[in-house]
């Protein structure tokens, strides 16, 4: 629980946003623990859920692949629950456009982190929208 684990979890969720941007799938689910716990309810409506790393991605890359992205993250608050656990809440907007439209969601996200032997990782992502903009049905599971 230094310093240098706060920056680090930092990194990995400007990570996290970051790939998502460049589309880079593979950097994506290196961000996670093999099994991430989501909480996409406040977006989606639909219940928390828990699933391989794999899948998330791969469900992130059918919603939003056709999309210009745009994530950015700010206002980091570390938590650490003891030395291999800690959470990290976040403000966000993500900006997502169509060749046509526009829909973007302002937020704050809690990830769990779980520290491995391969240096900090996801294992839980809750978003809780503050308000979005724009037309929603350009994002798919949107409501």
């Amino acid at each position: 629980m230094s310093i240098n684990d706060k920056v680090l979890i930092q990194e990995l969720v400007a990570r996290f946003a970051n790939r998502f941007d460049m589309k880079d799938w593979n950097g994506l689910q290196d961000c996670f623990t093999t099994s991430l716990y989501t909480d996409y309810s406040d977006l989606r409506g639909t219940p928390p859920q828990t699933l391989p790393a794999s899948e998330y991605v791969r469900l992130r890359r059918e919603a939003l692949d056709y999309l210009k992205l745009h994530h950015l993250i700010s206002n980091y608050e570390v938590d650490f629950t003891d030395l291999n656990t800690a959470t990290c809440r976040a403000s966000m907007v993500v900006w997502r456009m169509s060749e046509e439209e526009m829909f973007s969601t302002h937020c704050q996200y809690l990830f769990n982190l779980t520290k491995t032997e391969a240096g900090w990782k996801i294992s839980g992502i809750t978003q809780k929208v503050l308000w979005n903009e724009g037309a929603a049905s350009i994002h798919q599971g949107a409501k």
